[in-house]
């Protein structure tokens, strides 16, 4: 703008100075910096006398920034709305655009009389007000500081509008057949956005209606039908259907409803009380109907099987676990017909076995899987164990063992629990095809002159086919007995008359089988006798603990006469499983010990015997001499 005026008169010369000035954003006062300067100064002669005129650009730095801003607003038609604009320090123009068109320069909106420009001016208030929205405010706002180049965000204004008063057609009675099938329609017009419709029946929100949609010719308006069919069975004389149309301009919608006149197939409701319910305890079930016509019959039945007992609406019963899988079903008959209802019983019930699983005999380094199912009432929990560990190996209906190895083998326990009802369990077996694995199980003292044992555990599948008890120096006074359990073999090797030089002989118990053989080296100590006050106490608690067998085995005698059963335990050894007893020197003994494949167990005693260590092989020290001795193949 011109804010200069002509200064200087002389003669035939006139000087213009001209200011031109502008509201500068700080981020652009670099770029007009050298415009502070004169930009130019013109000489030219105009009716015989010379004009000069000196224009320079004057940059005025204004820190103008929006303090308020409009935001995205919705608000539903009728209401007003105020859009803020404030920003201070600011003293220049301020426009406000609508859908990118100005709605006037400064606070002159006389083309829209529902719109104000309201606020203190001079603290850089600027705020649109609108009064009454309409459908044609939904528009996208801006405030721009038209000197300071600055425009404030894009705000949405969403304008909602309620629909109109739905109306269901053929209300507000509706008169059907009796067998007919129900169709409600419902209008929801000139809505933004569409009104929602949804159908009530009793408080309850019925499903299943079908709704379309029709966009009006504003482009911004919608209209809503929706269609409810009910089928005959469904529906009964004197019910209020209601139709509520909503959308976000009222949420809590608007209804309209209609009477229902009709004859009817009974409406039955089957209640089972209580429930849950523990097997074992009785329950009722009561059947309660509406019908029109009146209701002429109830009929009863369990899994499909018609219960002939009961004619009434209740029928109460003790449950087990088949009323949680048999639904019962009450059917209740009119003149027109019959309606059917079937419910199941939560019954809580304890673990019961769907699949059994069955025990695994497989080869070293195999894959062996067991499946084990239960039904239970509620969810029951399984676990896989191995049993004498509580390790929980799986917690589903499969437990897969890769690559089994020989410790692997032993019984595996499936347990189903059902939690504050019951458990159960299943125990299965799991044989391992390899080489035998020979351990003690058992320490006996042995004394000078007594007579004494060592016992050789044989673990082995398949069974053993041989079995060498192996000693070094002596012969004589040794038997052996080999006795097969459900673990293993157990060979003992029995010494009568111990000798100084039983303490200083090298036992060998090895075995063999298809798969290969197993060595365990083992050393007799000799006890120190006890005190005699020692030995008779002893002898008197024997004493007694004979007499507690005797009554037991006879207790044991008379219920296995009353209730024989199969017994499981220690039976005796095969006839094909070879016992040798076999006698070296000691230097070959020490050989056998060197031998990588054995394992040396020191059965402890009080005196360590007079040989040196055996390399390669382990030492266990007891103090009883109770070590297996055999070997098995």
């Amino acid at each position: 703008m011109l804010c200069g005026k002509r200064c200087i008169k002389h003669s035939n010369i006139i000087y213009y100075v001209c200011c031109y000035c502008c509201y500068c954003n700080p981020l652009h006062f670099l770029s007009y910096l050298p415009l502070l300067l004169p930009l130019e100064i013109l000489q030219h002669n105009y009716q015989g006398r010379k004009h000069i005129s000196l224009h320079y650009f004057l940059c005025v730095w204004v820190q103008a920034t929006f303090s308020q801003q409009p935001q995205d607003l919705v608000v539903v038609a009728g209401q007003p709305v105020t859009l803020p604009c404030s920003i201070p320090g600011y003293h220049g123009v301020v426009l406000w655009i609508k859908d990118g068109l100005a709605l006037g320069v400064g606070r002159d909106l006389s083309g829209y009389p529902r719109y104000t420009v309201i606020g203190d001016h001079s603290t850089g208030e600027h705020h649109l007000r609108i009064q009454r929205v309409e459908l044609m405010d939904d528009a996208v706002f801006e405030c721009q500081a038209i000197q300071a180049a600055m425009r404030s965000r894009p705000a949405r204004l969403t304008v909602l509008v309620p629909p109109e008063d739905p109306v269901i057609s053929g209300g507000p009675v509706v008169s059907l057949r009796a067998g007919d099938p129900l169709n409600l329609t419902c209008h929801a017009d000139n809505a933004k956005p569409a009104a929602s419709i949804i159908w009530i029946r009793n408080g309850e929100v019925l499903n299943g209606a079908m709704y379309s949609k029709t966009l009006l010719r504003d482009g911004r308006r919608e209209s809503t039908v929706s269609t409810l069919y009910l089928s005959a069975s469904n529906i009964e004389t004197g019910q209020q259907i209601i139709c509520r149309a909503s959308n976000k301009a009222v949420p809590n919608g608007k209804e309209t409803s209609v009477n229902i006149d009709i004859q009817h197939l009974p409406l039955v409701n089957l209640s089972v009380e209580p429930q849950p319910i523990l097997e074992g305890n009785l329950v009722k079930f009561h059947c309660s109907a509406k019908a029109n016509p009146p209701i002429t019959l109830f009929r009863w039945a369990k899994g499909g099987n018609v219960i002939k007992e009961v004619s009434e609406d209740t029928y109460e019963v003790i449950v087990d676990h088949s009323f949680f899988t048999e639904p019962v079903s009450c059917e209740v008959t009119n003149p027109l017909g019959s309606t059917n209802i079937s419910r199941n019983v939560d019954v809580y019930f304890g673990p019961r076995m769907a699949a059994e699983p069955q025990s695994l005999q497989v080869d070293l380094g195999s894959d062996a899987v067991f499946n084990c199912a239960w039904t239970g009432n509620p969810s029951l929990t399984i676990v896989w164990m191995k049993r004498g560990s509580g390790v929980v190996l799986s917690n589903e209906n499969i437990l897969t063992l890769k690559a089994v190895r020989q410790e692997d083998a032993g019984k595996y326990v499936c347990r189903a629990v059902v939690p504050r009802v019951g458990a159960g369990e299943k125990e299965v077996s799991l044989t391992v095809n390899g080489p035998p694995t020979i351990s003690s199980t058992q320490t006996h003292q042995a004394l000078h002159g007594e007579k004494g044992e060592i016992k050789c555990f044989i673990r082995s599948t398949p069974p053993p086919d041989r079995i060498v008890m192996l000693e070094s120096g002596t012969s004589g006074r040794y038997t052996v007995e080999t006795v097969s359990t459900e673990e293993g073999v157990i060979s003992t090797l029995t010494m009568s008359n111990i000798v100084p030089a039983d303490f200083q002989t090298i036992y060998n118990c090895t075995a063999w089988n298809s798969f290969g053989s197993d060595t365990e080296i083992i050393r007799l100590k000799e006890q120190e006798s006890l005190p005699v006050a020692v030995i008779i106490g002893v002898a008197v608690g024997a004493l007694c603990n004979v007499f507690v067998n005797i009554v037991c085995l006879s207790i044991l005698s008379c219920n296995l006469l009353l209730f024989p059963s199969d017994i499981k335990g220690v039976v005796s050894a095969k006839n094909d499983i070879r016992v040798e007893i076999v006698h070296k020197d000691h230097n070959a003994a020490r050989e056998n010990e060197e031998h990588t494949a054995m394992k040396q167990l020191m059965v402890s005693v009080s005196v360590l015997p007079p040989f040196p260590p055996v390399p390669n092989v382990k030492t266990t020290e007891n103090s009883i001499p109770s070590s297996p001795l055999h070997t098995h193949r």
